[in-house]
């Protein structure tokens, strides 16, 4: 345990060498006070969340909310132009905050990097000290890096400009404790990067961008945006320096997009089409009701009623208001040493990214420096501008109904299960190792994709839904197909140990009477304080 001497302040962990720099007595007493006056709001809105899900199990419905349909209603109010490095927003890379992952995303070719300290990143305390040394150093562009072979590692002159995107609301940071409480990993992803960079990043022309995860609620939009105003006015930077984009990968929010807009008022940078959670929220939500059941994920492409009309609302909506409304990542990867599964892999993140672009995105996201290039290609043609934000689509008018729309082709099939077990088992193995994302037959999991597995399994146990075989899905069904996905994974290498705790918790799971909200949290006890496979010695 650090010792510092600011009351009410502990740091139950270790911090040495470059750590020292970023916890440091003035950034912790800046995070005790952003503690101290928005954590019991914080904790407020998720009760109401829960209390919202309580809803829902009883048989309620998402909906627009009537109280706020002068937002949605006005035409006249608009979000502010954008901010120097995110006008033009055609290709986003994401990824974790590892030293190369980094620099090599900064090099990518891409306009921007998404810097994850959420679903791509295990939020190991290592991890999220390293993460914040390396994206300080990225920021004054000194960062470098050589790996065990001798190769180095250094920024281009021209780099992409930089986002990051902090934990969601349900996350703690249980390394700092402020009068007694676990801070909000949210509050501190977001205030240890601000306090140490927004000057340096305001000298340098451009701002302090962050991605915002996971919201259910407008009023969440609020809350980040008081956050926003205090923290400018404690380091003295003028109001208006952030702009933050937010994922609408929760039902509940793409039910209230102007109104999150509305909220975060100048600091809004747009809004950003979170798939994978997305679906994932879909069927969390909608976890007592039998006619949520959704087939092999597999099926569950963009294409379908209730993930083409999220689509539709949110370019409208982010056109009406005059910000960017950015595409989402596709999940394929390339395939090493073989060339008919990389075609095939390659065609598929084509047509995903020329679906965008015709629909009028403002840009897309991608997972690996290899996609940059095709993605650059689709934009390039379809997208001459800099955004589409002219493409109105005032032909859009979408429904709850359609947002509800479970009309989804395909069938449950017994390679979809036995898929989604040993996706669970590879990720999370990994992740309480110290890895966020990892790629597993030919597809990049993180911890999203990974959730959509989960509730997939307990919906078809608890709802007993069959395969197209006619095979009835139930725990002992499910236990089976685990026992055997098991042996193939501790095949590749995987901690024994790991791979016991993940079917551990995925045999828990499905026994549940009822979903647990984060396998993020479910699993953080497991969490080496430590790890950090891919961390250099800083």
């Amino acid at each position: 345990m650090a010792t510092f001497n600011i009351p009410g302040v502990q740091v139950v962990g270790k911090v040495e060498g470059a750590h020292a720099q970023i916890i440091t007595p003035a950034a912790l007493s800046f995070l005790a006070v952003l503690h101290r006056n928005f954590n019991p709001v914080r904790k407020s809105l998720l009760h109401k969340r829960t209390l919202q899900q309580a809803h829902f199990d009883a048989g309620g419905l998402p909906d627009f909310a009537p109280e706020t349909a002068h937002i949605r209603n006005d035409p006249s109010w608009q979000g502010p132009k954008p901010m120097k490095g995110l006008e033009d927003r055609r290709v986003e890379i994401t990824g974790p905050v590892d030293r190369k992952m980094v620099i090599n995303a900064l090099n990518s070719g891409a306009s921007t990097f998404m810097a994850d300290f959420e679903d791509s990143n295990a939020p190991t305390w290592a991890n999220n000290l390293d993460g914040q040394v390396n994206l300080r150093d990225a920021v004054r562009r000194t960062i470098s890096f050589k790996n065990p072979a001798g190769k180095e590692y250094k920024l281009n002159d021209k780099i992409a400009t930089l986002l990051v995107r902090a934990r969601g609301w349900h996350l703690d940071e249980s390394h700092i404790i402020i009068d007694g409480q676990p801070m909000s990993g949210s509050m501190f992803d977001f205030g240890i990067y601000f306090f140490h960079n927004a000057a340096e990043l305001l000298a340098r022309g451009y701002g302090p961008y962050f991605y915002l995860p996971k919201m259910e609620h407008s009023h969440e939009a609020r809350l980040w945006n008081d956050i926003f105003n205090m923290s400018q006015d404690l380091l003295q930077i003028p109001r208006g320096s952030i702009r933050a984009t937010v994922l609408i990968e929760t039902i509940t929010a793409a039910f209230q997009m102007d109104e999150i807009i509305w909220e975060l008022r100048q600091h809004s940078a747009g809004l950003n089409c979170g798939r994978w959670d997305y679906i994932f929220s879909f069927i969390k939500k909608m976890r007592f009701h039998k006619d949520f059941v959704l087939p092999d994920r597999g099926h569950v492409a963009m294409t379908v009623p209730f993930m083409d009309a999220y689509v539709r609302l949110l370019i409208k909506t982010c056109h009406r208001r005059g910000v960017a409304g950015i595409g989402g990542m596709s999940a394929q990867i390339p395939v090493k040493n073989d060339d008919v599964k990389n075609n095939a892999a390659m065609a598929k993140v084509r047509a995903d990214k020329t679906r965008e672009v015709e629909a009028g995105h403002d840009g897309t996201w991608v997972a690996h420096p290899a996609l940059v290039g095709i993605a650059l290609e689709i934009f390039n043609k379809g997208m001459v501008g800099p955004n589409q934000y002219h493409i109105r689509r005032e032909d859009v008018n979408v429904t709850a109904l359609d947002l509800l729309n479970t009309n989804v082709p395909g069938g449950i099939t017994e390679a979809g299960v036995r898929d989604n077990c040993s996706a669970l088992l590879h990720y999370c193995a990994n992740w309480i190792g110290g890895l966020g994302c990892v790629p597993v037959n030919n597809m990049m999991e993180d911890a999203a994709t990974a959730e959509i597995s989960r509730v997939q399994l307990w919906h078809w146990c608890h709802h007993g839904a069959s395969t197209t075989d006619g095979t009835k899905i139930t725990i002992p069904y499910v236990d089976q197909i685990l026992s055997e996905e098991i042996v193939h994974v501790k095949k590749t290498g995987l901690d024994a140990k790991r791979v016991d705790i993940s079917a551990a918790y995925l045999r828990d799971q499905i026994r549940n009477k009822a979903l647990s909200d984060f396998l993020t949290t479910d699993l953080t006890p497991n969490l080496d304080d430590f790890a950090g496979p891919n961390r250099p010695k800083l």
